[in-house]
C-alpha cells in the first residue's frame, strides 16, 4: 500500500508562489487565488493511480504530475473549493487513507540571513527560478521534510509578508524555501511559514491522540 507522505489544501496560491510554480508546470496553469490540492506519496509510480481518481471524479484541473523512483506528486485545483475537495476525498478513498494519515512536517533548518553580500546573492541568483536576491537584502531560509511542504511555507509567508520569493524546492528527499526581503519583513514572513507547518503538525498530533 502506498504510504501518503502530505496531502496539503492552499486555500489561496499567492502571485509569487503561483509564478513560480508555473515556471515548471507542464499541465494546466491555476491563477492566483485559486484553490488547490497537492499529494505526496511513496513510492512514486502509485501517483498515477490517484491522479486517474481525482481526475474523473469532479471537474478539477492538474497542473504537476511527478513520478520518481521514491515519490510522486500530484497537484490539482480548480475556482470551486467544493469540487477540489471532492476529487481530494476521491484520492484518499483511493488510497484507503484519510488526511490526518500524512507524516507531519519536521523543520530540519530555519535560519534569517542579514544583508547579504554582493558575491553571495550572485551565487544563489546562479540556481534560481523566482525573484533576483540583492546584495543587501536579508535572506530566510527553510529547509523541511516532506518536500511539499515547502510550498505551503512559501504560500503563508507571502500572505503576512512582503518578502520576494527567491526559490523553493517542493519534489525531493527535502524541500527548501529562499525568500528575501527587508529584515523586519523576512522575519515575519519566517513566524508565518514556520507557524503553518506548526498548525499542521499540531493537527497530525492530535489526531493521533483520538486513535
Amino acid at each position: 500500500m502506498a504510504e501518503l507522505r502530505s496531502f496539503l489544501f492552499l486555500d489561496r496560491l499567492q502571485p509569487q508562489t503561483l509564478c513560480y510554480m508555473a515556471s515548471w508546470m507542464r499541465g494546466n496553469l491555476p491563477r492566483a487565488n485559486v484553490a488547490a490540492q497537492i499529494v505526496e506519496i511513496a513510492p512514486g509510480l502509485d501517483i498515477e493511480a490517484l491522479t486517474d481518481a481525482a481526475l474523473k471524479h469532479a471537474e478539477v484541473q492538474a497542473g504537476i504530475l511527478a513520478v520518481e523512483r521514491q515519490f510522486g506528486y500530484l497537484e490539482f485545483h480548480s475556482r470551486s473549493t467544493s469540487l477540489l475537495k471532492a476529487s481530494a476525498e476521491a484520492v484518499l478513498d483511493r488510497l484507503g487513507a484519510r488526511a490526518q494519515d500524512a507524516i507531519p512536517p519536521k523543520i530540519l533548518a530555519s535560519k534569517v540571513v542579514t544583508r547579504v553580500d554582493r558575491q553571495h546573492a550572485f551565487l544563489i541568483n546562479r540556481n534560481k527560478l523566482g525573484s533576483l536576491l540583492l546584495g543587501g537584502d536579508s535572506l530566510y531560509l527553510m529547509e523541511v521534510q516532506p518536500a511539499s511542504y515547502a510550498v505551503i511555507a512559501a504560500n503563508e509567508a507571502e500572505k503576512a509578508a512582503n518578502i520576494k520569493l527567491i526559490d523553493y524546492r517542493m519534489i525531493g528527499a527535502s524541500g527548501r524555501v529562499y525568500l528575501a526581503g527587508r529584515e523586519d519583513e523576512i522575519r515575519n514572513a519566517r513566524d508565518a511559514a514556520e507557524a503553518a507547518l506548526s498548525t499542521s503538525l499540531a493537527a497530525s498530533l492530535a489526531d493521533l491522540g483520538r486513535r
